[in-house]
């Protein structure tokens, strides 16, 4: 028989003999990942899009399904029982079918005959930019809101900029809204953190 007495939960987490969790930062930052590797690839495409003056309608119909995933994935977590979590992958599969539809309706040969290939990748590009920040706003979630107004930026930028004026100008929206959303989100980890001590 032992001398010691068995140790009670609260003492289990304060010796740390408990299971150890995640702090509030690297949750945060694991939850972030996601929406910042969308964003990576949204200015990726547009960059090359931009410097090459080639169309990636491919690459574009590749991103959509990705993007579907992510929604279905920052949704889930606010879908409480099997209906909700059912209604949510038919909506944003219906949502995301219908934005490919659109996409390849600029793609048919009839289209092609009065667009060129720059205005069909733009108009791919604007249909990916509404597709994104509209499944953002169903599923109430900024971060993907975000990466649609980047995709939207971008369609005016490959247009109108020069391709180092759009790097620096991709650049700079990439870092500013990853840094405001990290920063911000750093706060509300940091805060979590310091009540939880207090407490």
């Amino acid at each position: 028989m032992s001398n010691h007495p068995d140790l009670s939960a609260s003492d289990q987490q304060s010796t740390g003999a408990g299971p150890s969790r995640p702090s509030p930062r690297a949750s945060f930052w694991l939850r972030e990942l996601p929406y910042a590797a969308v964003l990576f690839l949204t200015i990726l495409g547009i960059a090359y899009t931009s410097y090459s003056k080639q169309s990636i309608v491919a690459y574009w119909e590749f991103l959509a399904p990705v993007i579907a995933l992510v929604c279905v994935g920052s949704g889930w977590r606010h879908a409480h029982d099997k209906e909700a979590r059912l209604r949510l992958i038919w909506t944003q599969a219906l949502h995301w079918f219908a934005f490919l539809v659109a996409m390849n309706l600029v793609l048919l040969p009839g289209v092609q005959r009065i667009m060129n290939a720059n205005a069909s990748g733009l108009a791919i590009l604007m249909l990916l930019a509404l597709g994104t920040f509209t499944a953002g706003v169903h599923i109430l979630v900024w971060q993907v809101c975000l990466v649609g107004i980047v995709m939207a930026l971008g369609v005016p930028a490959i247009a109108w900029m020069e391709q180092s004026a759009l790097l620096l100008l991709l650049g700079t929206v990439a870092l500013l809204g990853i840094g405001l959303a990290f920063w911000w989100g750093g706060r509300r980890a940091y805060k979590a953190e310091h009540r939880g001590n207090v407490g």
